[in-house]
């Protein structure tokens, strides 16, 4: 669980971080960062994106996963929470759950965070995650410095995330099988494209109500494989 924890840290000291940069910057190097933030989320999800195999079985777990979100109107739960959090904590923040919610998808979706319990749960050296750990604390820099302090909260949800990660990788790591990291990498890094476009400001989507496609392509290829 060390990685893990190091990580969580390294979320919180880089988000705290930015946090005081943000402060000292003028509208306009507030609105590039916006967009450096952007076509660097659009980057990472690319470059998840671009290794998908089962085409099928991505496309199916993304439609049945969205219709399930929309159903259960995932999103406006996340809102409703993030407002709860605001008030409790007295946060100013307008661009709370925004931050919360990118930064949680952008730290927590790809392969190395997979990848990185599974190798310590099972036992393994926890360097990967130390490795995303260093880059999770200069991109919660960057977010920080464009979101506030709703990326610092993304540091509870990201440790609950992978330590649950962890502990299922130490009594079940027989199902993470390399095509079901392939897959969630491969849906994760759709759903981060779109996040980019919406920070972007090219179009608004509603990608906290395609979370659950993440759970459906697991199951999908655990089924038809």
């Amino acid at each position: 669980m060390i990685g893990t924890i190091v990580n969580t840290v390294a979320v919180l000291v880089g988000g705290l971080l930015g946090m005081l940069l943000n402060k000292k910057m003028p509208e306009r190097v507030t609105t590039i960062y916006f967009q450096a933030i952007g076509l660097f989320t659009l980057a990472i999800g690319a470059s998840m994106a671009v290794s998908m195999e089962k085409i099928l079985i991505v496309v199916s777990s993304l439609a049945i996963g969205s219709l399930l979100g929309e159903w259960w109107d995932l999103e406006k739960g996340a809102e409703r929470m993030s407002e709860k959090l605001k008030s409790h904590f007295k946060v100013g923040s307008e661009k709370f759950s925004e931050g919360l919610i990118t930064s949680f998808l952008l730290f927590c979706v790809g392969s190395m965070t997979i990848l990185g319990t599974i190798q310590e749960g099972t036992g393994g050296s926890p360097d990967l995650l130390y490795t995303k750990s260093l880059m999770d604390f200069f991109s919660a820099i960057l977010l920080a410095s464009a979101f506030g302090v709703g990326v610092v909260f993304s540091s509870v949800p990201l440790f609950i995330f992978q330590a649950a990660l962890t502990l299922l990788a130490r009594y079940a790591a027989i199902l993470f099988t390399d095509d079901i990291i392939l897959g969630i990498t491969n849906v994760g890094g759709i759903l981060l494209i779109g996040l980019g476009i919406n920070i972007l400001g090219i179009k608004k989507l509603r990608i906290m109500n395609m979370l659950p496609s993440l759970i459906i392509v697991v199951l999908l290829i655990f089924i038809f494989n």
